[in-house]
């Protein structure tokens, strides 16, 4: 390391003084000190502290540059991965800030990539005496690409070359990475973005470190510590237990449980006058941004938040506005009650005011539990407050809670060794379901025998003749070779034709041969029209039994609390006081008008005089099962039974959609089919020079659409290949594989693959099956003819152009055609 750096524990006690350093980021701080004046150079420049989310990463990161600074280091490097966390930091180092860190005695001048181009930054650096703290985030830093420039790249007269550039040339560049996680080596560009600096240090901050930077942590401080140590919130778990998981009810209990927050937060204010005006805040994870919007919905709904405007949608599509309002979120006359996201705040936003999170997407990962959970760990007043619902963060899980309670642990440490992990997508969620059982852990499922692609009927049993053989008897085999401890190896000869042989290259599609688009028959599965007529009065009043009385239903809260057992911390899961759910109550005619708008609203419902009438009598004969004679009845129906019997109804009508008739049309569906290069393999033989070999390559065709074709068999495909080549009726012909989208669709739900497609001079295109004649009769072959013929009269019927026909020919017809295509359009007699 170029730059000195000493370890001096009455800078770092007095750094942690002003700075009001927490003991875990004053630990961590010595901690780096003591790295940095004991690494060695060009071998040890990269260490990373681990520290537990809301420890105040923000408050290690503003001491270290001060210790820095005190050591003579001037240039700084803050790298963050986006936009939220990069606003942060430059309000962390701006007075004029609420979210400014203050304890500074060297004050830094921070240039951003709104500053570094004017005259005044390109003095201040190179003015050895100016501490200067740069912040941008990862993307200005990439290398520039064909399709995108980089402003950090480019020569800027006020520099004197580029930013990138002068950076590299610092000799005292230190770079703090801020979620050091997202630049790991499988973040190529990220990662180069940063490494390619060549800084003195690269210091990583994060709380969920990647695997591969597990040897590099200096300095680590769990979740699971802070807990015990009371620097966070207490996360509680929230579920059901009466099997409910749907998202309206998990949202219905959030604001339930916001409205309790917001008690117990304004009772402790009232207590204590001097404190923090926080008004706690609702967060929900979705799954897509269309998920949110859905979700931004219903909590606008009054059962719920009840006010659109005091939902925040913050998504890659939010406006300005929104992001404001997000920035402002924590200010006392914020009216935002809820923030709904995707996936852009799972890292560096950092408010107090989370009190309950609502998970909407699967959590597979450990990091992205730990991350979402993060943003509600901070505490509201600074310190625990005594008030339980005050210093604990409640997560709604009602469909994941076991796997969360489960993973308790995971708070406490990370596994040293790579676990097996879920795939997940670029933000931690689930993409797929883990391999069933007997899947042979391919992830995917087996192929059924309907669709699998048929092999060549004619092929697998035909004799020598059919099949091709090289001069000398076959291929090398390989043999077994005893080794000098007596153990059996595989022995491989290379044989000088192998040896020999030029390597494969990619051919285009022969010259002016036309590009094919085949018209594929699909099925389509309709169903008739739908009406209310379709449902009998029994069953709408069988499906009302199912809601004659109220139940109770409870909120269960189960506290992850931690302590300290040693050096050690134990997680324990400690029940907490449930209670029953706050439940509406409604009138019946409310019932009533809700179940019949439940019934309309169906989009297969058709808005008519029938339907309306229709919707009475299945609602009268419902209610009639649950118990309502009469709307003159003062009972009331809870809020829950309510919603179960708005589902019940929609039920009854879903499967009575579902279940109505159906029938079967089909479409024709334009495909193209072999619009790309073909690889020629160096071995390929020449089709009028060689002898056939089944499964070679023949190339030197005359009218054919592919350079390089192979074949099956010789008496019918090779056969069909050669007379299509030299008629003077064909302009092209194309040899089909499994792999090209042109199939028949079987009744069976399998697919029929013919061998060739041929364009007649008159510009007619021919689907052209070649089977062998002890083949030709069998049922299997019969039923992929029949199917073959019908496409082919629907093809016709429907008017297409150009014009399809199907051809079925066999060895003997082949024979008798004699090389000549009109003959064997006369042998065949096709559709």
């Amino acid at each position: 390391m170029r730059t000195n750096i000493t370890h001096d524990p009455d800078l770092i006690a007095e750094i942690a003084a002003r700075f009001d350093l927490r003991e875990p980021n004053r630990q961590a701080l010595d901690d780096l000190v003591t790295w940095l004046a004991g690494s060695e150079p060009d071998t040890d420049s990269e260490a990373v502290a681990d520290l537990a989310t809301g420890v105040g990463k923000t408050y290690l990161m503003s001491a270290l540059v001060e210790y820095l600074a005190h050591q003579g280091v001037r240039n700084v490097l803050i790298v963050t991965p986006g936009s939220t966390i990069q606003r942060k930091t430059i309000d962390n180092f701006d007075a004029a800030s609420r979210k400014y860190v203050p304890g500074a005695d060297l004050v830094p001048v921070v240039i951003t990539p709104e500053t570094f181009r004017t005259a005044e930054t390109g003095t201040l650096l190179h003015d050895t005496a100016a501490l200067k703290v740069f912040v941008f985030n990862v993307q200005q830093l990439l290398a520039p690409t064909a399709e995108a420039t980089r402003r950090t790249r480019q020569d800027d007269e006020n520099i004197g070359g580029a930013l990138y550039e002068h950076l590299q040339n610092a000799t005292d560049l230190f770079v703090i990475a801020d979620e050091h996680h997202l630049y790991s080596s499988r973040a190529r560009a990220f990662n180069a973005a940063i490494s390619d600096l060549g800084s003195e240090a690269l210091i990583g901050l994060t709380a969920t470190p990647a695997p591969e930077h597990l040897p590099k942590i200096r300095s680590r401080y769990t979740l699971g510590q802070a807990i015990a140590d009371g620097y966070v919130k207490t996360p509680v778990i929230v579920y059901r237990r009466d099997g409910t998981t749907d998202e309206r009810t998990q949202l219905r209990d959030a604001c339930s449980l916001l409205r309790v927050k917001e008690q117990a937060y304004s009772a402790y204010r009232t207590a204590n006058p001097d404190a923090a005006a926080v008004k706690p805040a609702l967060f929900v994870v979705c799954g897509s941004i269309e998920h949110a919007d859905q979700t931004g919905a219903t909590l606008a709904q009054p059962d719920f938040i009840g006010d659109g405007d005091a939902v925040l949608h913050v998504t890659s599509h939010s406006t300005d506005e929104a992001l404001q309002a997000l920035a402002d979120v924590e200010n006392p006359d914020s009216p935002i009650r809820a923030i709904v996201s995707v996936n852009m705040l799972k890292e560096g936003w950092d408010v107090k005011n989370i009190a309950v999170i609502v998970a909407l997407r699967t959590l597979a990962s450990q990091a992205l539990t730990e991350q979402i959970l993060g943003r509600g760990l901070r505490l509201p007043f600074g310190a625990r407050t005594g008030i339980a619902a005050v210093d604990q963060v409640d997560l709604v899980a009602h469909d994941s809670y076991r796997q969360l309670l489960d993973q308790r642990n995971v708070l406490v440490q990370r596994l040293q060794a790579t676990p097996t992990t879920r795939d997940v997508d670029e933000h931690g969620a689930a993409t797929v379901s883990p391999d069933p059982v007997g899947s042979g852990g391919s992830g995917q499922p087996a192929p059924s025998s309907g669709n699998a692609a048929p092999t060549a009927d004619d092929s697998a049993s035909d004799d020598a003749e059919n099949s091709g053989t090289t001069e000398s008897g076959g291929a090398p085999t390989d043999l077994d070779v005893p080794s000098g401890d007596g153990t059996t190896v595989i022995g491989f000869d290379e044989t000088d034709t192998r040896t020999n042989t030029p390597p494969p290259q990619l051919h285009d599609r022969t010259p002016g041969s036309p590009q094919i688009v085949f018209p594929r028959r699909e099925p389509r599965i309709t169903r008739v029209d739908f009406t209310l007529a379709n449902v009998p009065n029994s069953a709408a009043e069988r499906a009302g039994q199912e809601f004659t009385r109220d139940t109770p239903t409870f909120i269960f809260r189960d506290a992850l609390e931690a302590e300290h057992d040693g050096e050690d911390v134990r997680i324990t899961v400690r029940p907490q006081e449930h209670a029953r759910a706050i439940q509406d109550h409604v009138i019946i005619t409310r019932v009533r008008d809700d179940l019949t708008e439940t019934v309309l609203r169906q989009p297969e419902v058709p808005r008519t005089r029938e339907s309306l009438g229709g919707c009475r009598r299945i609602v009268d004969a419902f209610l009639k099962g649950a118990g309502v004679t009469s709307d003159d009845q003062t009972a009331e129906w809870t809020e829950r039974r309510r919603q179960a019997a708005l589902e019940g109804i929609r039920a009854l009508i879903r499967d009575a959609i579902r279940n109505r008739e159906t029938r079967m049309e089909h479409v024709l569906a334009p495909i193209t089919l072999s619009d790309h290069a073909t690889l020629v393999h160096g071995d390929a033989l020449d089709a009028y020079n060689d002898t056939f070999i089944r499964h070679t390559q023949f190339t030197g065709w005359q009218r054919s659409i592919t350079p390089a074709v192979t074949f099956d068999a010789r008496t019918t495909e090779w056969e069909l290949a050669h007379l299509l080549d030299r008629d003077p009726n064909i302009a092209w012909w194309l040899r089909l594989t499994p792999n090209d989208p042109a199939y028949i669709s079987l009744d069976t739900g399998g697919r029929y693959y013919p061998d060739f497609v041929a364009i007649d001079t008159s510009g007619t295109h021919w689907l052209i099956e070649g089977k062998a004649d002890r083949h030709a009769a069998d049922t299997d072959v019969t039923a992929k003819r029949e199917a073959a013929e019908t496409w082919a009269r629907s093809v016709q019927d429907s008017g297409h152009e150009p014009p399809w026909r199907y051809m079925f020919a066999t060895e003997t017809h082949i024979r008798a055609a004699a090389g000549s295509w009109d003959a064997l359009i006369a042998e065949t007699r096709p559709e």
